[in-house]
């Protein structure tokens, strides 16, 4: 029975990066070796045990075969004759297929550390094409490691479009395209993540709503980029540069899908893309598994962003139905969130990556102010039931008109 440090954690070491988490593998034991010895059992699919003192996972050496289509599709195989060699051979990419046993030694038979130093992203092998959660996992990696100066094999290219070409990524399950859509988004260039997508084909069975803005133009007066879809992936980029939250950068995604279904007679124009835009932003939303709260903030910021654009044009009463539609003064964070979005889609225009947004305070200071009304003091003035809503509302708006 021996243990080997494998995976990410000695990928990272080698990178000089901060390792999260550690994972190992043991070979040579059978389930009963790892409870006897004082691991507990948690693995569904396979044997996977938490150390007694760490509670760092531990998953029998296992190799997998193929049963049939999609992220399911595999029947695993663990056993005290499965090698470490056998186990590593079924990982995605070669740098994430070393180990390092407790005596230090490296084990790497696919040249893991050679593309490491090499900055390639590497299949292991063909079977990489088995598994489709493996394509989103090499955009992900794409969108961490490329700041460093990784790029793709073009084999692994080449694997991952026959992928898409042969239907396999049509099999992913929801919950899984989200967690590691999750993760690129929370990185430092999540729109990596997307433009490695497009390139082998995804995008346009992933995340089809995005996929259609590319090659929509826009008015070059406003967006030197012209392209929607670039447009798009330059607004996330703000968003991570801002460190805005996961509900705003995903927000940031949607917030132009209506772009994609503008009458051609419109073009380059894009008159009412926002209310066009509620539709696929929900569609998106629910094909995904993005929780609620994600997909409602997405909604209402596709919905409103232009507005808090011209809110030096907006007549208080409108102002106030902004603040109303975003449920601001329950939820100011939502509010946080349009502004972060907003901010982004000026800066993410080829030229504007600094430009003020002057619009967030001014909206900042309608909600404190609105907000400042006393409700309470209304009901003592002697108005009840409607008549109290009608005056608050009235007040707000007052308070409101002067603030700006």
């Amino acid at each position: 029975m021996q243990r080997y440090l494998v995976g990410g954690a000695v990928r990272d070491a080698f990178l000089g990066l901060a390792i999260s988490d550690r994972d190992w593998v043991v070979v040579g034991a059978t389930p009963e070796d790892m409870t006897a010895a004082g691991y507990t059992p948690v693995g569904r699919d396979f044997p996977v045990f938490l150390h007694p003192d760490t509670h760092e996972e531990h998953a029998l050496a296992r190799t997998e075969r193929k049963s049939g289509r999609g992220y399911h599709g595999f029947v695993f195989h663990t056993g005290t004759d499965v090698t470490l060699e056998a186990d590593l051979a079924r990982r995605d990419l070669t740098i994430n297929a070393m180990a390092r046993a407790d005596d230090g030694t490296l084990v790497d038979p696919y040249g893991g550390r050679a593309d490491l130093d090499a900055r390639i992203l590497k299949h292991v092998s063909d079977a990489f094409v088995e598994d489709p959660v493996r394509l989103l996992r090499l955009a992900r990696y794409y969108a961490r490691f490329a700041p460093l100066g990784f790029t793709v094999a073009d084999e692994t290219m080449t694997l991952a479009r026959e992928m898409v070409a042969a239907g396999e990524i049509d099999h992913l399950v929801p919950e899984r395209v989200w967690a590691e859509m999750e993760r690129a988004l929370m990185g430092a260039e999540p729109q990596l993540f997307f433009h490695l997508l497009r390139a082998t084909g995804a995008l346009a069975v992933v995340l089809p709503e995005l996929d259609a803005l590319f090659g929509v133009p826009q008015p070059v007066q406003y967006h030197p980029e012209v392209d929607s879809g670039v447009h798009t992936l330059l607004v996330l980029s703000q968003c991570a540069r801002a460190e805005a939250s996961l509900a705003a950068r995903y927000a940031a995604i949607c917030h132009d899908f209506g772009k994609g279904s503008t009458p051609a007679e419109l073009l380059p124009g894009h008159r009412g893309h926002e209310e066009r835009g509620v539709a696929p932003t929900d569609t998106a939303s629910a094909r995904l598994g993005v929780p609620k709260r994600l997909r409602e903030t997405a909604r209402l910021i596709t919905r409103w962003h232009t507005h808090l654009h011209r809110i030096d044009e907006l007549r208080p009463g409108t102002v106030l139905k902004l603040l109303e539609a975003m449920d601001a003064f329950r939820r100011p964070e939502r509010l946080e969130d349009l502004i972060a979005v907003c901010a982004a889609d000026v800066r993410g225009r080829l030229g504007y990556e600094d430009r003020a947004y002057p619009q967030a305070d001014r909206v900042r200071a309608a909600l404190a102010a609105a907000a400042a009304i006393d409700g309470a003091a209304l009901a003592r003035r002697g108005l009840a039931g409607p008549e109290i809503g009608q005056a608050l509302r009235q007040e707000r708006i007052r308070a409101i008109a002067a603030a700006l």
